[in-house]
């Protein structure tokens, strides 16, 4: 396979050359080390790198060149190569524009000149970048054959993409390779999806448990007895599996669908500290995923607890599969999942145009079309604006007079000056229609009373979120809502509370049980906040151990 490809741009030989030696230093044995003195010869090698699909990892440009701008090549290559990394080298005056380009050019970073130690100053840096950029484990030669308006097709495909699994997408009607595939495997089209593996055996509308047997994905615990199982792996739950297997507890983590909860679907957090340019849902997910695996803790995915029973001073766990575990310690993270919308249309259509997240295989599906988005808070602003990359025009159904109450400023700064966004306020959907795909809604002013049908290629939802709680019983105490009460939500002495002193912060009414990330009553619904209560609840693990 050809080796990715690192291209630096400087229009100062001396300095482009110096570039090209310390990246040859650190990469030269994982990658192809090239350079451009303008940004015009860098595009024309990009186009000619694209017509050969070779891949490019990396673009680190210099922000002062003539005739084209670091900031300006490094926007027009998105075009040629989106998925690559993208860095600016630039010089401490012009600092301003390279947070400018981490907003406007999908920049990932800046560095400042001069660089040196490159061991300090350089590598870490690219080191990152690099590191979300390649493939994550586990890695499989894919190719899932199917059909865009196929429900089945749709969930295999997104199966795989939540968790992070490398895969070739043929569609049935588009791509003649399908068809070859199919014939090849002597298979009809009838039943769909086919996944093709590396060793080109072949899985006929196989379900999630299966792929994941076959591709490596673990979803079977390795032992009976843990000091610890976190239910849920989104930023909660992968912060508690972290902290709990690096201070030398045996972990569990057990995450139904995958890896990275609500935040994994994110196109876009850019208010997470730390990560100045932003990071996708999946980018954030890769790292904790590797961090946590990297300290000992077992990821089942998927897997789903299905119920918990009390052997004090144990809690037996029961997944769907008939498996059971236990443990003296249980952090529940389950998250939340998001609200459906009942109106007439939308649940036959629901993964044929109807959508509860906005991924890239998504996007890219509904490409040069007509988007709509329901919903005011900050992931419905976080889909819209990763949309309109992709959809010749994203409209933002809101309910409200204005979004001032629900959505970060930030983002409805950029929403509000994105060309190819509309916000349309007092709005509400009142039916999805279509045959086999979406293909029209009727929108209702929520005011007046009118309504209006309109084509739409895609209707994508964001309104609301209902805690995944319901596999608990009566085990511990929830809202009315469902969300989990927890430390001084209870009271000082909850009903039944056995110790002498009052439940502990993230602490459930059942010593040993905590909570911690969105499905805790009165959580900030925030990435930052949900790793601080996962990392937290870990402490509280450790006096429930010790005092056993």
């Amino acid at each position: 396979m050809t080796r990715p490809l690192i291209l630096a741009i400087d229009d100062d030989r001396s300095v482009l050359t110096a570039v090209e030696e310390d990246l040859q230093a650190r990469y030269a044995h994982d990658y192809r080390i090239l350079g451009a003195t303008s940004g015009a010869e860098a595009l024309e090698l990009l186009r000619e790198l694209r017509l050969r699909d070779d891949p490019v990892a990396l673009l680190l440009a210099d922000q002062r060149m003539p005739g084209m701008t670091g900031v300006e090549l490094l926007q027009q290559s998105r075009e040629l190569y989106p998925d690559a990394k993208r860095a600016l080298l630039t010089a401490y005056a012009d600092t301003e524009a390279a947070i400018r380009a981490i907003n406007d050019a999908g920049v990932e970073h800046y560095l400042l000149k001069p660089w040196h130690p490159p061991e300090e100053r350089l590598y870490p840096v690219l080191d990152d970048l690099l590191e979300t950029w390649r493939p994550p484990a586990p890695t499989a030669d894919l190719r899932l054959i199917g059909h865009r308006w196929s429900r089945p097709s749709t969930a295999i495909r997104e199966f795989l993409a939540r968790n992070l699994v490398p895969f070739r997408w043929l569609d049935i009607e588009r791509e003649d390779e399908a068809a070859e595939l199919l014939d090849l495997a002597d298979l009809g089209a009838e039943r769909l999806p086919v996944l093709v593996l590396g060793d080109g055996s072949t899985m006929v509308d196989p379900s999630p448990a299966e792929v994941a047997d076959r591709i490596g994905l673990r979803w079977h615990a390795e032992r009976d007895v843990y000091d610890l199982v976190v239910v849920g792996a989104g930023p909660a739950g992968l912060a508690a599996g972290l902290y709990g297997a690096s201070e030398g507890l045996s972990t569990l983590v057990v995450e139904r669908t995958a890896p990275g909860g609500q935040a994994g679907t994110s196109s876009r957090i850019e208010n997470y500290l730390g990560f100045p340019a932003g990071l996708s849902g999946a980018d954030l997910t890769m790292r904790a995923r590797q961090q946590v695996t990297r300290f000992g803790a077992e990821i089942l995915t998927p897997a789903e607890v299905v119920g918990v029973t009390r052997a004090d001073p144990y809690f037996v766990l029961a997944f769907a599969g008939g498996e059971e575990v236990t443990t003296p310690a249980l952090i529940i993270a389950t998250g939340v999942d998001y609200r459906t919308l009942d109106v007439p249309g939308v649940q036959a259509l629901t993964g044929v145009g109807v959508y509860y997240s906005a991924g890239r295989a998504e996007a890219i599906e509904h490409t040069g079309g007509q988007v709509f988005l329901v919903g005011g808070g900050n992931s419905a602003g976080q889909g819209a604006m990763f949309l309109r990359g992709f959809a010749d025009e994203v409209t933002l159904l809101v309910r409200d007079e204005n979004l001032d109450a629900t959505m970060s400023r930030y983002l409805v700064d950029q929403l509000e000056a994105a060309d190819n966004v509309r916000i349309r306020y007092h709005a509400s959907v009142v039916e999805a229609k279509g045959v086999d795909h979406l293909e029209s809604l009727t929108i209702a002013d929520v005011v007046t009373g009118t309504t209006e049908e309109v084509a739409a290629d895609a209707l994508f939802v964001f309104i609301g979120m209902a805690p995944r709680t319901d596999w608990l019983g009566g085990l511990v105490e929830r809202d009315p809502g469902g969300f989990i009460l927890a430390g001084a939500d209870l009271g000082t002495q909850p009903p039944g509370w056995p110790l002498d002193r009052p439940p502990h912060p993230l602490e459930t009414n059942v010593p040993g049980v905590l909570v911690a990330g969105d499905v805790r009553y009165g959580s900030i619904k925030r990435v930052a906040s949900a790793v601080g209560e996962g990392s937290m609840a870990v402490r509280f693990v450790h006096e429930r151990l010790a005092g056993r």
